[in-house]
């Protein structure tokens, strides 16, 4: 996200995302850390209509490759059905999926964008860990990561990542 709190400009543009060689091997090795994804109806159109597609590939291979293995969820009631590989559709019971999701075995799950859904699993409690990544940016506008979210939230940092290209991850979990 950018410095000032957008995930993405007008349109859903990302074109602004700072990435390079030192993001994306992080950008796979967190990838391999990942049972499930989780989407809301908006990102999971973007991200459909991308990465299985010949410019996907084409863009990052490995990348694509992971994208289309993981196991995905989409959450929407408007939706009629999902047909990006390895994708179901839940359209009710959120928080039961969600809760069913973190009481299983395995790796992470991991929600890329999505600001409703991920403001409607903030405001429950559902979020175990934050990784944002900051590029080094202020866009002025277009969707706040952060949307909707009404209450207040401490958080305690684990540990931050300076990038080369400027990029800072911070991790932070919820403070009990």
């Amino acid at each position: 996200m950018t410095l000032d709190g957008y995930f993405e400009g007008g349109n859903a543009d990302i074109s602004w995302h700072n990435v390079d060689q030192e993001f994306n091997d992080f950008a796979i090795a967190q990838l391999k850390t990942a049972d499930v994804l989780l989407f809301g109806r908006k990102t999971y159109e973007l991200m459909a209509a991308y990465w299985p597609t010949e410019e996907g590939i084409k863009d990052n291979a490995v990348i694509a490759e992971l994208m289309n293995q993981i196991d995905k969820i989409v959450f929407s009631k408007c939706l009629e059905k999902a047909e990006w590989d390895h994708t179901r559709l839940i359209s009710e019971n959120l928080f039961d999926e969600v809760k069913k999701l973190k009481s299983l075995p395995g790796k992470d799950v991991f929600i890329f964008g999505s600001a409703d859904l991920s403001s409607t699993l903030i405001q429950h409690h559902l979020i175990d860990e934050f990784r944002i990544m900051i590029n080094p940016l202020i866009l002025g506008n277009g969707t706040p990561m952060f949307k909707n979210v009404t209450a207040k939230i401490d958080l305690q940092l684990l540990k931050t990542k300076v990038f080369g290209n400027g990029n800072v991850l911070l991790n932070y979990i919820p403070k009990k």
